[in-house]
């Protein structure tokens, strides 16, 4: 990524710069993202929240319930809804950000399709997918660069960051 990626909301009242690629991107089938967004899977590329960075507009903060009965804290326009990013586990440091909500959505493909075992039947997969029935092993799947920013961001996060 050369230059930051802009995105934001339907009505346009919130826009977001994402200043670095993010590490990592899941194309999740779960019925939660189904549900959320009203569509067959969500988009959601993993990023350091530093990296997000407000433009205009301020996201409320949805708070929603989930089957791990860890908080997953959805921000959200106001006006018109659109969710933009998510917060799993209150985590703060890392935020799974709507790729669909940037201006150029396929600038970032999946990595991996996440709880297939609840893909809508008639969604193909494209051939030769990275597929998980459930979540993944993330030391075995996630690329070394991208282990290693998620691992400074945690560091920096717990006010350990290295120098």
């Amino acid at each position: 990524m050369r230059e930051a990626i802009e995105g934001g909301c339907f009505c346009g009242r919130i826009r977001y710069r994402l200043k670095r690629p993010p590490m990592f991107v899941h194309c999740c089938h779960c019925r939660d993202c189904q549900r959320q967004i009203g569509s067959a899977f969500a988009i959601n590329g993993l990023v350091e929240a530093e990296n997000l960075e407000v433009l205009t507009g301020e996201p409320v903060m949805v708070t929603l319930s989930t089957d791990s009965g860890r908080p997953h804290d959805v921000y959200r326009c106001v006006d018109c809804q659109s969710s933009l990013w998510s917060d799993y586990g209150r985590r703060k440091w890392l935020a799974f950000l709507r790729l669909a909500t940037l201006d150029r959505p396929s600038a970032f493909p999946p990595d991996v399709h996440i709880y297939t075992r609840s893909k809508l039947d008639w969604m193909p997969l494209p051939a030769g997918a990275r597929a998980f029935e459930a979540y993944y092993d993330v030391q075995a799947e996630w690329p070394k660069e991208s282990l290693d920013r998620l691992n400074e961001a945690r560091a920096r996060a717990k006010g350990q960051a290295r120098p």
